[in-house]
């Protein structure tokens, strides 16, 4: 039976596809897009998270840290990323709760049986199971084994997915999603490799090769101040999804609520500075995609 790993299973979910949903965070992202609001996602293997503000400085972490990665310095509590093999001993150690070990391992059948405790929720709501991340097409054998099982048992499945993975791992799934949720990032190549660390030829390709195969996909736009919400690249996405006859666009709008996620897993905050959009810019936004012909919702 195929394991992967995750970060979260988030329930009650109501913007992660249609109706109430189940949403289940895998680990692991090729994308390294400045506003990624899960940082946590972006490596495949388990984090080493610190909560700074509870740490009461009892210093049991780092007398039964196996592999001397936790050691305290006069600058506090410092963890050697190269040295921890995640054993959680530290977490178990912690009276404080100031230590968290993120990334569970779990395998299909447990994954099956979490999520079918809220099938009532889905067959009432038309609702149903999301596979997100990071990126889960990365950990392709444990969500193809997922999408079987929930296919077998007749519950709804969404792939969110930014599209960067072979065309293979599309074909081998796209039979047991019912909906894709396909992220654009940016239109330009040039800027979306400088924000997101790659080219985004592969992503508009395998957009185009689903739509033409008929899939079920809906749009998902992040709107960031200052790197993509100009009126070219606006343009540019409703010209290329009216291209391939989709209608559905979600915009959604930046936020800034994960830049202490960052400081958690010891990685950068790239753009600090940004703003989030106003309602009203969203809606201006949200007028021109609807002036092309598209269907629009902001947020979701």
């Amino acid at each position: 039976m195929s394991q992967g790993i995750i970060f979260n299973i988030q329930k009650y979910s109501l913007h992660d596809g249609p109706g109430i949903r189940t949403t289940v965070f895998l680990k692991g992202c090729p994308l390294s897009c400045w506003w990624c609001h899960n940082p946590e996602s972006q490596r495949k293997k388990g984090e080493f998270i610190f909560l700074r503000k509870k740490c009461i400085l009892c210093r049991d972490c780092e007398r039964v840290c196996l592999k001397a990665a936790v050691k305290f310095t006069e600058n506090g509590l410092c963890h050697d990323r190269e040295k921890c093999i995640l054993c959680g001993e530290c977490f178990k150690a912690c009276p404080s709760e100031a230590i968290e070990i993120l990334g569970k391992k779990p395998d299909v059948d447990e994954i099956v049986k979490e999520v079918e405790k809220d099938r009532i929720f889905y067959d009432e709501s038309g609702g149903g199971v999301t596979l997100s991340g990071g990126e889960p097409l990365m950990q392709i054998d444990f969500v193809d084994g997922i999408l079987t099982a929930l296919k077998e048992r007749g519950i709804h499945t969404v792939v969110d997915t930014s599209g960067y993975t072979s065309w293979e791992n599309f074909k081998r799934i796209q039979e047991k999603v019912d909906l894709f949720l396909y992220d654009i990032k940016h239109m330009d190549d040039e800027e979306h490799t400088k924000y997101t660390g790659i080219s985004n030829k592969l992503i508009l390709d395998n957009l185009k090769k689903l739509a033409l195969n008929g899939n079920k996909i809906w749009i998902r736009v992040p709107i960031i101040p200052s790197i993509n919400d100009d009126d070219l690249n606006i343009q540019r996405v409703c010209n290329y999804i009216l291209s391939l006859n989709l209608r559905d666009i979600f915009i959604l709008p930046y936020h800034n609520i994960a830049i202490d996620k960052y400081r958690r897993v010891d990685m950068e905050y790239k753009i600090p500075d940004i703003q989030e959009p106003s309602n009203k810019k969203m809606e201006e936004i949200a007028e021109k995609f609807k002036e092309c012909g598209l269907i629009v919702k902001i947020g979701g």
